[in-house]
């Protein structure tokens, strides 16, 4: 151990280190922007006069937090719109676009979004109650989970939506039973009122950033993967943002931007790719990652499926869901792009779509080797049983959404009696996958869903969300919490190839998160009543006092 003295010393509380060769210690040096020694008292030596020391005073320290699958630019900018995340009900959440509305007269545009299905009966609002508080303006406010958006009349009016208006090949305008549009426009329809939407500016975008990346701080969160970098629907493409804040300093955290695939356009797009890669990769962001997205989702279904779908009956329909990329196809582009050095990133949430993904991994092994790509499938909702190995056996990661895996009533009203009792049982396998010797890693969704990851850790072993009571959801999938903090540390650093990080470890970034509590040393049931007080990144604290 060297005697030069340490910039920074943790010590005086127990350390979650990840690292095989030591579980566990009590002081942590850091020297620059690296760990120079994990262990015990001996480390005290190295601290000298100038060294800041943090007593930990019994808070766990844990390496710092990696989101896997983020929106946090997306995230910034609805932060700073018609923010409906926290409504619960169907007047809450009225309430709250008729005030932003009427606090915002001169606004062209209402637009927004975060709303819960569940907050509406059979999880489809009207445009007609947008009307009533909103008659003169349009409104376009994506759902929580951004595969649907709902608009109202003046919106479809300027959109030439009409009960004459055929669906997109990717999308579906849903109608009442006249055949009139209702205002919920799925997948692909979204982008027919989200083209006409005012763009963000570079200040705009800029200031989300900054926004979202102090939020994720605050969570302990050091680096993620922007599951999004690109212009898709009413998102505009944040690549320029993050390089502007990564040549000014700003960018504190390590970014990896998965570039987005067109599903309107195949091969083609490839080589445009390879520029855009060269292009936004430098300093703390790397553009090394196509996101591929092969389905929607399961409560409008939109995520593909082995089987049908059924309806409110329990009888089976003629929907299978949709795969966005057509299978075949998808496997020359995952295999072209894996030759480039790509790594594939799937949104792949229904059974059939988790195949696809796989197989087009397969293809790409076969035609390649096993390349070094790291290739990984998020949300992971329904897993076919004959698929869990495959994760292992092709080296992709399975890049989980823990939040998501528990009973709340979107889960239980608008997809559970859709799947049936089988399929339903096969959702979010986490255990099976870590006993198949699959790679974990984890993330949020942000801004779908919380990017909490003691959120996400609390509901991984509990199968139980946070502040809810109720039943365990397919408990047999539960799984530790030193399992469910290497997703969110170990797992996602794989995926992102940042191998100095992820880990306690001598040589390593010193990207920490000190919590305010042990989480070990309490009932699994209170996991998510954890905060994070400290983030340092490359020994800088980032977030807590003195930041």
């Amino acid at each position: 151990m060297s005697r030069t003295p340490a910039d920074l010393v943790l010590t005086g509380g127990p350390v979650l280190t990840l690292d095989a060769a030591r579980t566990r210690a009590t002081t942590v040096a850091v020297t620059g922007d690296r760990i120079t020694a994990v262990g015990h008292d001996e480390v005290h030596d190295l601290i000298g006069p100038r060294t800041e020391v943090v007593d930990l005073a019994g808070r766990l320290l844990v390496p710092g937090f990696q989101d896997a699958h983020v929106h946090p630019v997306s995230a910034g900018l609805e932060m700073a719109q018609c923010d409906l995340t926290e409504t619960r009900t169907a007047d809450d959440t009225l309430a709250a676009v008729r005030a932003y509305a009427d606090a915002r007269p001169d606004r062209e545009w209402i637009t927004g979004g975060g709303w819960s299905m569940e907050a509406f009966e059979g999880g489809s609002p009207t445009r007609q109650l947008l009307d009533r508080i909103v008659p003169d303006r349009p409104v376009y406010l994506p759902n929580r989970d951004h595969h649907g958006a709902w608009a109202n009349s003046r919106a479809l009016e300027l959109a030439g939506i009409d009960r004459h208006t055929p669906d997109p090949a990717d999308g579906r305008i849903e109608r009442d039973a006249s055949g009139e549009p209702t205002g919920l426009l799925q997948e692909g329809a979204m982008e027919l009122v989200a083209r006409l939407t005012p763009r963000s500016t570079p200040a705009d975008r800029r200031a989300a950033l900054l926004r979202a990346q102090a939020h994720l701080h605050s969570y302990g969160i050091t680096a993620w993967q922007d599951a999004i970098v690109g212009k898709f629907g009413s998102m505009d493409d944040p690549a320029d943002t993050y390089l502007a804040a990564d040549d000014d300093g700003s960018l504190t955290a390590r970014v990896v931007g998965a570039l987005w695939w067109d599903r309107e356009r195949g091969a083609e797009q490839i080589p445009e790719l390879v520029e855009r890669r060269a292009k936004f990769s430098r300093g703390n962001f790397r553009a090394t990652s196509v996101k591929i997205m092969q389905d929607g989702v399961a409560e409008t279904g939109t995520a593909a499926l082995l089987g049908p779908y059924l309806d409110a009956c329990g009888c089976a329909t003629a929907n299978t869901g949709t795969s966005f990329v057509e299978p075949e196809a998808l496997k020359g582009y995952v295999t072209e792009l894996d030759a480039l050095g790509f790594q594939a990133h799937f949104h792949a949430l229904g059974d059939r779509a988790v195949r696809e993904a796989l197989d087009a991994v397969a293809a790409a092994r076969a035609a390649n080797g096993r390349t070094d790509t790291r290739p990984h499938l998020a949300h992971l909702q329904i897993v076919h049983p004959d698929d869990i190995a495959r994760f292992r056996e092709l080296g992709a990661t399975a890049n989980i959404q823990p939040l998501w895996a528990a009973h709340e009533p979107q889960m239980d009203e608008l997809t559970i009696p859709f799947l049936g009792p089988e399929r339903a049982a096969q959702q979010y396998p986490f255990a099976a996958l870590l006993r198949s010797g699959a790679t974990v890693a984890a993330g949020s969704d942000w801004p779908v869903s919380s990017p909490d990851p003691m959120f996400g850790i609390h509901t991984a072993v509990n199968r139980v969300a946070p502040d809810e009571g109720g039943p365990v959801f397919f408990p047999e999938q539960r799984i530790s919490l030193t399992a469910a903090f290497a997703a969110y540390t170990a797992g996602t650093a794989y995926v992102n190839h940042l191998d100095d990080t992820g880990s306690i470890r001598p040589g390593a970034l010193a990207d920490l998160a000190v919590l305010d509590r042990d989480p070990y040393a309490a009932p699994a049931d209170e996991i998510a009543l954890t905060r994070v007080e400290q983030t340092f990144v490359g020994g800088r604290r980032v977030h807590g006092e003195g930041a």
